[in-house]
């Protein structure tokens, strides 16, 4: 039960934080403003992955999708994204060290 609840999609999130900057680099220029601008982009997309999975994990433990958005909107959206943020803890570390291991693959341009 622990291992369906917590650990494996703590696990799925610190290993997208890795594969989502090196997905992104793949079509991203090269440069030191476009790498800064990747890791928000990065952080962004993790962000709401993380805030998706929060819900799905809710709606999988038995709690109706209605009843989530009952209290209203702002609450439901408030809600989740406080589970995004601290959900950073897990990929947070992982996309730091994957965009900052981007630059030694780039042709163009010098770090």
């Amino acid at each position: 039960m622990l291992a369906d609840s917590l650990i494996f999609p703590a696990l799925a999130l610190f290993c997208l934080g890795w594969v989502v900057p090196r997905l992104l680099a793949a079509f991203w220029p090269e440069g030191v403003k476009p790498l800064i601008l990747l890791g928000l982009v990065s952080a962004l997309i993790l962000f709401f992955v993380a805030a998706g999975v929060f819900m799905a994990l809710y709606v999988l433990g038995g709690v109706p999708f209605a009843a989530l958005i009952n209290l209203g909107f702002a609450a439901f959206a408030l809600h989740f994204a406080r589970l995004g943020l601290v959900s950073a803890l897990f990929w947070g570390p992982m996309l730091l060290l994957s965009v900052a291991g981007l630059p030694k693959y780039w042709v163009r341009e010098n770090w």
